[in-house]
C-alpha cells in the first residue's frame, strides 16, 4: 500500500489521508465500491480490472482517503476520468458513454472537463465532511490541468418520495430552489454546482425509476488555449 510520502493532501475536517489511485489498490478499492453501495446493480460499480486501468490511464485525476491509522483499508475515494462533454446534448447514460471514449478507462487525454464517475465512502466514515473535502480535490485537478469544470450524473436519493407526483426536472428544479431538500443534490449545490437536468436510465436504481441528475461546476480560472 501506498507510503505515507505518498500524501497529496490530508482532509482539514476529517484528517483522512488522500492518495493518488494505483494498481496496487483495485481489489481493495472494488470491495470498498460494494461496502459504499450495498444495493447497487454490481454491474453499474467499478471492478478491479476497471480501477487498475483507470490508476494506469488517469490517476491524477483519482483520490483515495485512508484513516491515518489504517493505511491497508481505503474508507473514501473520488475517482474521474477527462472528457468531451456537450452540455446542449446532456442525455446519456454512464456506462456507454464511458465505453465510447478513446481508452479503456474512459479517460481521454484530449478532453476538457473532468468527469467525475464515482464518489464512495465507508457508511461508518460519513458525515465527516469527507464529500466536500473530495469535491475541492477535483476542483484543483481542474485548476492545474486547465480543465473547463466538473460534470457528473449525481444520484437524487429524495426523488423517491416524491416521484408519484412529480417528474425527475420538476423535483431537481424545486430542490435547486431550496423548496425540497435532497441529501445528494442539495450537498452538491451547496457546494457550487449547478444541476441542469435530470438524466434517464444513468444508472440501475429503481427506487428513484433510473433517474439521475446532470451536475456542473465551472472553473473561473479555465483559459482557452
Amino acid at each position: 500500500m501506498s507510503e505515507v510520502s505518498d500524501v497529496v493532501a490530508t482532509g482539514p475536517t476529517s484528517a483522512l489521508q488522500y492518495v493518488r489511485l494505483t494498481v496496487e489498490m483495485a481489489d481493495a478499492m472494488a470491495e470498498l465500491e460494494l461496502a459504499s453501495f450495498p444495493t447497487a446493480d454490481p454491474k453499474d460499480l467499478y471492478n478491479a480490472q476497471e480501477l487498475a486501468v483507470l490508476a494506469t490511464e488517469f490517476p491524477e485525476g483519482s483520490f483515495i482517503g485512508f484513516d491515518s491509522n489504517d493505511r491497508d483499508v481505503p474508507v473514501a475515494a473520488g475517482l474521474g476520468i477527462r472528457v468531451n462533454f456537450d452540455l446542449d446534448n446532456p442525455q446519456h447514460n454512464l456506462k456507454e458513454f464511458v465505453e465510447a471514449s478513446p481508452t479503456e478507462s474512459g479517460d481521454d487525454p484530449d478532453g476538457l472537463w473532468y468527469y467525475g464517475t464515482d464518489i464512495v465512502v465507508r457508511p461508518e466514515f460519513r458525515r465527516r465532511g469527507i464529500g466536500k473535502e473530495l469535491y475541492d480535490l477535483r476542483k484543483e485537478v481542474c485548476r492545474g490541468m486547465n480543465l473547463k469544470g466538473i460534470v457528473a450524473g449525481g444520484v437524487i436519493p429524495g426523488y423517491a418520495q416524491h416521484k408519484a407526483s412529480m417528474t425527475a426536472d420538476d423535483y431537481i428544479v424545486a430542490v435547486t430552489a431550496g423548496e425540497l431538500y435532497d441529501p445528494t443534490l442539495s450537498f452538491q449545490i451547496e457546494n457550487g454546482f449547478e444541476a441542469i437536468c435530470a438524466l434517464a436510465n444513468y444508472i440501475t436504481d429503481p427506487e428513484v425509476d433510473n433517474w439521475a441528475s446532470l451536475i456542473v461546476w465551472h472553473n473561473a480560472e479555465y483559459r482557452a488555449g
